[in-house]
């Protein structure tokens, strides 16, 4: 408790400079690992929401508690695309099971909807609405191409502002963790592995690489996809308090450094049912790894500027994708294969 206690005051102290008055365009200028990067102008919510500075390129992370009910849930999730629309977000990225967090693996794969269902539809219509692209970070998707048994897949959904389905990238690496009297979840006992490597997508933010939480532990899918040209990673999540407490932000972080990519996390957090609960601290980091927008406790939004100039300046300073050694350690595959969106 006292660790949790500790490690939460460090994530206010660190997202104090971001939230919630206003936003850093670039890094906080206090951050001693930030100074890499020139202090540039702040500037206030109601500058943002006047539309004040037009160069902004903002995206939106989200924090969210879901439970078993599902319309609870949109109505939370259609907060937050509102007030993320409404501080000038040209894309709003939500969690892992933003449709639902069920008690059981049966109930679970119950209550999966197809990606044409309701769900997917309301948002879609927050798209048209809002005119903004939003990322739902892991919808129960029911049926798959060929089905197995009663298993469904963890589908990490695109839309566009016409609402239309811009991508869909089924989750590959499932989570597994047995840990003797704190923890056995095994999500493989009601979720299928997705088969295909994401594609990456144009949006008005960059190029944006669909994933979800576990990857985030492979770092060879995050430079696959960034070798075909990747900008910003996405880990929409639900990660435990257990494993976020000790590995959340550093994996994060570890990822946008060592490809150079914004990484953009949505996250749920808080207590679901009585047998799960979430670790939160929704987060957007850039190339350098400086956190630069943090969600606080409970059902909250977070803005950030992705500057590509910036990126590009960190890549031509550092230039490690062009120092890898892959007479050493070969190539990562992946650049030339099916995506999930074949299926769709």
């Amino acid at each position: 408790m006292l660790l949790k206690s500790l490690h939460h005051v460090l994530c206010k102290t660190l997202c104090s400079s971001v939230r919630p008055n206003f936003i850093v365009k670039g890094p906080r200028p206090n951050s001693i690992i930030c100074q890499h990067r020139q202090a540039r102008a702040l500037f206030t919510m109601e500058e943002v929401e006047k539309g004040f500075r037009e160069d902004v390129n903002l995206a939106a992370v989200c924090q969210m508690t879901a439970t078993e009910d599902k319309d609870a849930n949109f109505r939370a999730g259609s907060y937050l695309v509102q007030r993320a629309a409404k501080m000038g977000a040209k894309m709003v990225f939500l969690p892992e099971g933003v449709d639902y967090i069920a008690s059981s693996a049966e109930k679970s794969a119950s209550m999966a909807e197809p990606l044409n269902g309701k769900m997917v539809t309301g948002y879609a219509e927050l798209c048209r609405q809002y005119g903004v692209w939003i990322s739902l970070g892991g919808v129960h998707e029911m049926g798959p191409v060929q089905p197995v048994g009663d298993k469904i897949y963890c589908a990490h959904v695109l839309l566009n502002p016409e609402g239309e389905i811009a991508s869909v990238y089924r989750k590959a690496h499932l989570f597994q963790a047995q840990i003797e009297g704190r923890m056995n979840l095994q999500e493989s006992s009601y979720v299928l592995h997705g088969e295909h490597m994401s594609k990456v997508v144009d949006t008005p933010l960059g190029k944006v690489a669909p994933m979800v939480c576990y990857d985030v532990r492979f770092p060879e899918m995050s430079t696959a996809l960034t070798q075909q040209g990747a900008e910003i990673l996405t880990y929409p999540s639900a990660f435990t308090q257990l494993t976020g407490m000790a590995h959340w932000e550093v994996l994060l972080r570890s990822r946008a450094i060592e490809n150079q990519c914004y990484v953009i996390a949505a996250a749920q957090t808080g207590k679901h049912h009585e047998k799960r609960a979430s670790y939160g601290r929704a987060m957007i980091v850039d190339p350098w790894g400086c956190i630069v927008a943090c969600c606080h406790d409970g059902l909250d939004v977070a803005v950030a500027d992705i500057d590509l100039s910036y990126l590009r300046r960190v890549r031509t300073e550092m230039p490690v994708m062009q120092h890898r050694r892959h007479d050493l350690c070969g190539r990562l595959e992946g650049s030339s294969s099916k995506t999930n969106d074949d299926d769709c």
